[in-house]
């Protein structure tokens, strides 16, 4: 709904890995709210072909993860990271080293299921270890339902 009435240069687009899913949810609420969506998916023998929703023009396979982690980087606005398995580890924690060194330009990073990502990850103990910094806990925010995710990024870009 945010991009319908705005400006090409300022319209915000769903981009996934164009799988099957929270990737699926995601394309699917793009078009049928009839608008585009982009899946960068990977070529893995346990992948199928990318989900019915992505806009067929914006549909790309990658062979390798660094490629298509970078495209991902490239174009995001901003990114919200559902619980997932190391896919989903590798490409956050790439983005969040990228974001903290200042190798990429700051978006906002949203933890969705602030419980799972807890559970997972002792981010305070990193801290108490001296491993990350306390100021590096403001590179990302927890968010557990869409409107609080989409707040947060409607207040970054002041929106």
């Amino acid at each position: 709904e945010y991009s319908a009435t705005k400006d090409p240069r300022d319209k915000l687009f769903i981009c996934t890995g164009g799988g099957p899913g929270i990737m699926q949810a995601a394309n699917r609420g793009a078009y049928e709210a009839d608008g585009i969506s982009v899946g960068l998916a990977i070529a893995l023998p346990m992948e199928e072909e990318p989900n019915p929703y992505v806009t067929p023009a914006l549909s790309f396979k990658f062979h390798y993860f660094a490629l298509r982690k970078m495209h991902f980087m490239m174009r995001a606005k901003a990114l919200v990271a559902f619980p997932g398995g190391f896919g989903t580890l590798d490409e956050l924690f790439e983005i969040i080293t990228l974001v903290q060194t200042r190798k990429a330009k700051q978006v906002p990073i949203v933890l969705f299921g602030s419980d799972y990502w807890k559970r997972l990850i002792n981010f305070e103990m990193l801290v108490e270890e001296g491993v990350i910094s306390s100021a590096d806990l403001a590179l990302f925010q927890f968010a557990d339902d869409a409107e609080t995710a989409w707040t947060l990024i409607k207040t970054f870009y002041k929106l």
